[in-house]
């Protein structure tokens, strides 16, 4: 188990964690279903399907035996989802003044979202300037749950895991975090009920209280 008193590292989890995309990410997919009569989806059905990424997302919302539509649909969400990500994308509340207050220690984001969105996400709402590194789902061979981008991570800052933490909102970010040995913390205000991160070190209800955790 990692001591918080050796941090040297934060690793966030981006949608869910830093800022709420859900709305954004819902009119994409509705834009990219729409042409194969789906059933227009709510900011309640998106929440239940995310966290997997672009293509988990969209196997989910079509199943299985469409195969022959997936790529079209794939293209049309990532075509509209960029030219829109932060439509109604926001930070949630105290993001910036607690990233602002992180300075002394480096600061990643690892997203199951890919690497060139979650850049240009990060960068529109000027976020982008308080981390290090950003990796996507792409930016390596595995994401989350593995602990392949974790480890990526302390491997590009030379630390080792007990230096680290990982702060996020789903159960995909505790064991990603518990796989590669890093303590973590999850958020109760995002995509995941609070029942569905009982397996993470510490809970925290606003991220203003990391501030707190680790200090």
């Amino acid at each position: 188990m990692a001591e918080l008193k050796k941090l040297k590292v934060i690793i966030f989890d981006l949608d869910g964690t830093l800022v709420d995309s859900t709305r954004d990410i819902t009119n994409a997919l509705n834009h990219a279903i729409a042409p194969y009569g789906y059933k227009p989806l709510t900011s309640g059905d998106t929440l239940k399907l995310v966290g997997e990424g672009i293509t988990r997302l969209v196997e989910k919302v079509i199943g299985d035996d469409t195969s022959s539509i997936k790529d079209d649909i794939l293209d049309r969400f990532i075509k509209y989802y960029d030219e829109h990500l932060t439509d109604f994308t926001r930070p949630y509340p105290e993001i910036r003044e607690t990233l602002a207050r992180l300075g002394r220690y480096k600061k990643a984001v690892i997203s199951n979202k890919r690497e060139v969105l979650s850049k240009k996400l990060l960068k529109q709402l000027d976020l982008l300037r308080f981390f290090d590194i950003v990796l996507g789902s792409d930016s390596v061979s595995d994401r989350k749950p593995s602990p392949v981008p974790l480890r990526k991570v302390l491997e590009a800052f030379r630390i080792s895991p007990e230096n680290a933490i990982i702060v996020g909102d789903s159960d995909l970010d505790i064991r990603a975090g518990k796989s590669a040995g890093i303590i973590t913390v999850a958020v109760t205000y995002g995509y995941r009920s609070r029942e569905a991160l009982t397996q993470a070190d510490f809970l925290i209800d606003s991220i203003d209280q990391l501030l707190a955790l680790i200090e």
